[in-house]
């Protein structure tokens, strides 16, 4: 899911009662979920409670993929720099894999295979 899509989703939770439990229960229940654009922009505050929420119930369960042209270093910062972006950063960076692509773009490598 792109991570846009994930903060509207999380929106349109709050706005219908008991929603935002249902929301979080959804997506903590996934086996493996993929966050796509991760961070593109910065999270809100409520986004960011979110956030801490779920990946503390994903923490030790589930799979979580987050995929970003952000290098980890930067994300803690894109989070907010408070106490969310610790608490959040700390259940993302324990047991953890890292996979780092580089500059390798897919999308152009793509194209120039296509043509």
């Amino acid at each position: 899911m792109r991570m846009p899509d994930l903060e509207e989703a999380w929106v349109a939770a709050q706005d219908s009662p008991g929603g935002s439990g249902k929301f979080l229960r959804k997506y903590a229940a996934f086996t493996m979920l993929v966050v796509d654009e991760w961070l593109l922009d910065r999270p809100t505050e409520s986004m960011r409670g979110m956030l801490l929420e779920l990946m503390e119930r994903r923490y030790g369960e589930t799979s979580t993929v987050f995929c970003t042209q952000y290098s980890q270093k930067d994300w803690h910062q894109r989070l907010g720099s408070g106490v969310h972006a610790d608490a959040i950063m700390d259940r993302i960076i324990h047991n953890t894999v890292w996979v780092e692509t580089g500059t390798y773009n897919m999308r152009e490598h793509t194209a120039m295979t296509s043509v």
